[in-house]
This record gives C-alpha cells, sequence and structure tokens, in this order.
C-alpha cells in the first residue's frame, strides 16, 4: 500500500467521502503513533453516540448526529492531534484550548499524554445533545 500524502502540518491528505469507510481510511493514514490514538478516539465516540455519523470533509474526519449536522472533527499537527467541539464553549467543564470561534474549543493530544477517556466521553455526550454545525 502507498504511503498517503501529508500535507504542511502533519494531515494525512484523504478523499471527502461520507460513512465510515472514509474515516477508517483517515485514520489508517494517520502517521504514527496518531493513528493508534485516531482508532481509540473514533471507537469512544462509537460507543459514546450509538449510530453516529461520520465523514471526512477538508482533510479531517467528522462526527455528526443524523438530520442535526456536525459536533466534532480531528485533525492532525505535527506534534499532536487537535480534537474540535463546535460548540465546545457550552460544555461543561469547557474543554481547555480556545478558538478564534468563540462557541469552538479544542483539545489537543500529544504522544504522550493520557487521555482521560471518561472526560472525554462525556464532553462527546454532551456534543451530540447540542444543535450541531451545518457544513
Amino acid at each position: 500500500m502507498a504511503e498517503p500524502t501529508l500535507l504542511s502540518g502533519g494531515n494525512p491528505q484523504v478523499a471527502k467521502g461520507y460513512g465510515d469507510a472514509s474515516v477508517q481510511a483517515y485514520i489508517a493514514a494517520m502517521p504514527g503513533w496518531k493513528s493508534e490514538v485516531g482508532r481509540r478516539l473514533d471507537a469512544l465516540i462509537e460507543r459514546t453516540v450509538p449510530g453516529v455519523l461520520k465523514a471526512v470533509k477538508w482533510n479531517s474526519p467528522f462526527y455528526g448526529v443524523e438530520g442535526d449536522g456536525w459536533f466534532l472533527s480531528l485533525h492532525c499537527f505535527t506534534k499532536y492531534i487537535k480534537v474540535a467541539f463546535f460548540r465546545g464553549a457550552s460544555l461543561h467543564p469547557i474543554p481547555p484550548v480556545e478558538s478564534k470561534s468563540q462557541d469552538t474549543r479544542y483539545v489537543h493530544i500529544h504522544e504522550h499524554d493520557q487521555l482521560d477517556e471518561a472526560q472525554f466521553a462525556d464532553w462527546v455526550k454532551q456534543a451530540s445533545q447540542l444543535p450541531s454545525e451545518r457544513m
């Protein structure tokens, strides 16, 4: 299998598409340690939001709720994975990293971070129940 093309900043270039297969292709193309973390995040999101919708848009996986739009996306950078909660300012506690958008908040996951899966799942559950973004 050919190595995926990595865009500047280390994000894999993956074809736009809807459904789990597109997101799994993105996760498989995530470089190094990020692929395993991507699998863990994807599985955690699926467990937390049964029937979650998935798509790859703008070289990033998006997660959403049928008929309601997108609530979260992932993006690879050279040193971390950025998780974007599109209504993150409405989550409790608020995710730690600010955005230029007043509604969006981020979680950055670095290689040796210990992900608090319970907190992450709680944010995912809360985010999936808020009005989502249409993109």
